[in-house]
């Protein structure tokens, strides 16, 4: 729908270029337009493509999904234009005086033939030259604006593209509009590729083919590789995405190899191609961990075994021999790996550890990706606990944001990571840069949960690798003989079925043979135990994003059910999820510069930036007509979002079993009916069952359980960190590696 309106009154203008108009049309009624206008200006007249929608709270409204600027038809328009404040050097007296004197001719004037502005008493030839010059610059703007949404770039892109290469982003686009996708974080190469043929680009042009390989390989970085074998990224670049012979495909790749914007390497039999900073960061860390490992600092003579035996008797309980060498390992080696799954006695562990190294007088940081996890560590440990983030201290510093590194180091004797497997190669390059030689790294974690949810497969790899010591924890301890979920989790992670046909109550299966059946059920559980408080903290783990038990629709279904509509309750439309004070919410990219404050008991305490893929929290507020969300995390963070902020918030009344990783619930609720084997598997189920702290629910069919116990089939990562580190260690040098 199209409507002519001239802009009376900017109402609200944000950053990001979001904006809220009062408008009046052509028969003098008055409106309301939103979105984003940030070139619009009062006493502008606009063309405006959009759509009429209703707003709960402000009524009738005109949604702008375009515009753009109509020369003013009257002298009244005229009139309003000119003395709106746009062009500089006019106000009311003066915009009166140039339409006095030269009428609907005026714009025209300005634009060609400025001079004679001076025949006006007050307008020198400062003044004149000021006035064509602002004018001028309003209209390049608008050029502007015009041709990008030509090349078919939305206003919020305009926006943005325009802020970061200024005035000549037209033609720098024209040039090679595949630049965009490194420099602008929204646009990706389908988004690229469709301006290219707007803009007249071949379909086999090299810009096309070197940024459809890219795509291939950040593609791949998505699903959490950190690099593919070079006939597997050939295929998938000539036929998933640019659908062009091979030979151009290959001979792209042999420049950007041969010019180093990748990197081609031969490990274990195969030729492997990474962006290039994805090499720098498996290889450094390769080389930053095995220095670690080989110069650790030699401690004052302690009695450990003495040490061991005195808490062994303070806290009545004996540790077996693996769990006695997971403690004199993190004492005596540089580098150290516990692994075990739940109820083998890593809490138990790291406890000992802390204790003998506080007696020892060295100084400790313990941390974990997640602020989940570190407030985990903190209260079974009694001891402060930070995200590693937060442990780099992150605040927007060019070294990838964190303060922390070979410069700045972290000082401490010690530093404790635990939920190893949620660190992906980018952290735990950071981490490593930040932790100087002789410091010890002490690295927790399951061998047997899934990967983390970004690039690379560090605490595998590591463990792989046979680089530095590893203890792996197999007897059960926690609850053994009580709790069933630690019990079926073992079992699970063995290949057999789990019991659930126990007294126990704290695994409990419900059958249900079909999805609609297993969703009513879920449904329902959620409905009740909201009600009641009975299972205090629940979540509801899902395998799939989407069909009818896939997040996106246990999301929708479960809100309705536990956080309907309600007159008490302000609510905001974003695409097309309704984000609703009460909503449980979950962050699905990492914002470094999303600033947040944490208080206690209304006093502030800190103030900091930085929200992390997987963060969970809950809307306390929507204000601002529904332009500002306040999202309180449960770490305690607070932070504001508006804008395309809301782009990375989604529901989570149900999440993903893979971002689930790292956090722990009182109750989870799966359900499992059917879904494709490769994420019904083996290690989905064992993860899943894993996030529970006191019970388990699981709704659907024995039949699925088995299958997914039976199923080992996973996506093959590919990655180079345990390769490195083999090289480390067969090497006599760095130089050699390097």
């Amino acid at each position: 729908m199209r409507i002519k309106a001239t802009v009376n009154r900017i109402k609200y203008r944000g950053d990001s270029g979001w904006t809220v108009i009062d408008f009046v049309d052509e028969t003098n009624m008055r409106f309301t337009g939103t979105g984003m206008m940030p070139s619009a200006f009062e006493g502008e007249k606009l063309e405006l493509t959009g759509e009429w929608t209703v707003h709960k709270t402000y009524g009738r409204q005109f949604g702008v999904q375009s515009y753009e600027s109509v020369a003013p038809d009257s002298t009244e328009a005229l009139f309003r234009y000119l003395s709106s404040g746009l062009v500089k050097g006019v106000g009311l007296p003066t915009a009166n005086a140039i339409i006095k004197k030269f009428g609907e001719d005026s714009l025209d004037i300005i634009e060609h033939d400025y001079k004679k502005l001076e025949l006006i008493p007050g307008i020198g030839k400062v003044k004149s030259q000021m006035i064509h010059d602002s004018f001028m610059e309003k209209r390049a703007v608008q050029d502007i604006y015009m041709a990008m949404q030509q090349l078919g770039f939305s206003i919020n892109q305009t926006s943005r593209i325009h802020k970061l290469y200024g005035d000549g982003c037209v033609q720098m686009i024209k040039d090679n509009p595949y630049r965009l996708i490194e420099d602008v974080d929204s646009i990706g190469f389908k988004t690229a590729d469709k301006i290219a043929q707007n803009a007249g680009f071949d379909h086999d042009s090299p810009f096309r083919i070197k940024a459809g390989i890219r795509h291939a390989l950040n593609e791949a970085r998505n699903d959490g590789n950190t690099c593919l074998p070079r006939e597997l990224l050939i295929k998938r670049a000539s036929e998933d995405i640019l659908g062009v012979d091979l030979l151009p495909v290959e001979t792209a790749l042999d420049e950007m190899t041969v010019n180093g914007e990748l990197v081609e390497k031969h490990i274990n039999g195969e030729d492997l191609v990474f962006l290039s900073y994805l090499h720098y960061q498996e290889l450094h860390s390769a080389v930053c961990l095995y220095d670690l490992y080989t110069n650790a600092k030699v401690l004052p003579m302690f009695d450990i075994d003495g040490e061991i035996e005195r808490l062994e008797k303070k806290h009545c309980l004996e540790l077996d021999e693996k769990q006695r060498n997971a403690v004199k390992g993190a004492v005596e080696e540089g580098v150290i790996v516990i692994t075990g799954g739940p109820g083998t006695g890593k809490t138990t562990i790291l406890s000992f550890i802390i204790e003998i190294m506080e007696n020892m007088e060295l100084s400790l940081e313990l941390a974990a990706p997640t602020g989940r996890a570190a407030k985990r560590i903190s209260d079974t440990t009694g001891r402060e606990a930070r995200t590693i983030h937060r442990l780099l201290e992150y605040g927007g510093y060019e070294n990838d944001g964190f303060a922390k590194d070979e410069t700045d180091p972290i000082e401490a004797d010690a530093v404790i990571i635990d939920e190893m497997s949620m660190v992906d190669i980018g952290l735990f390059h950071s981490l490593l840069k930040a932790i100087p030689q002789g410091t010890r790294l002490i690295m927790v974690g399951d061998f047997d949960q899934l990967p983390p949810v970004g690039a690379g497969n560090v605490l595998r790899d590591i463990i792989l690798s046979e680089t530095v010591p590893v203890v792996r924890l197999t007897d059960i301890y926690r609850q053994a003989g009580r709790s069933m979920i630690v019990v079926n989790a073992h079992r699970i992670n063995n290949g057999m079925i789990p019991v659930v046909d126990s007294r126990e109550s704290d695994f409990i299966f419900i059958s249900r043979p079909g999805m609609e059946e297993a969703l009513d059920t879920v449904i329902s559980m959620c409905r009740q135990f909201s009600e009641t408080g009975s299972e205090g903290e629940f979540q509801v783990l899902a395998p799939m994003k989407s069909n009818i038990l896939g997040v996106a629709n246990l999301n929708l279904r479960i809100q309705e059910a536990i956080n309907p509509p309600s007159p008490d309750k302000a609510e905001k439309q974003y695409g097309e999820t309704v984000f609703r004070v009460g909503d449980r919410v979950m962050q699905t990219r990492n914002n470094y510069k999303m600033e947040w404050k944490r208080s206690r008991f209304g006093v502030p305490q800190e103030d900091g930036a930085g929200v992390f893929n997987g963060d969970i929290g809950t809307v306390m507020g929507i204000t601002g007509g529904g332009m500002k969300i306040s999202i309180l995390f449960d770490d305690e963070r607070l932070a504001e979002y508006s804008g395309a902020d809301l782009d990375d918030i989604e529901l989570a009344y149900a999440v993903s079993i893979h971002k689930s990783q790292g956090s722990e619930f009182s109750t989870v609720i799966l359900p499992l009916v059917y879904g494709p084997p490769m994420l019904m598997n083996r290690n989905i189920l064992y993860t899943a069952v894993t996030r529970a702290r006191n019970r388990v629910y699981i709704v659907g069919t024995a039949k699925c359980v088995e299958a997914m116990v039976r199923n080992t089939m996973s996506a093959k990562r590919y990655s180079a960190l345990e390769a490195f580190l083999r090289q480390m260690k067969d090497s006599e040098s760095e130089t050699e590696l390097l």
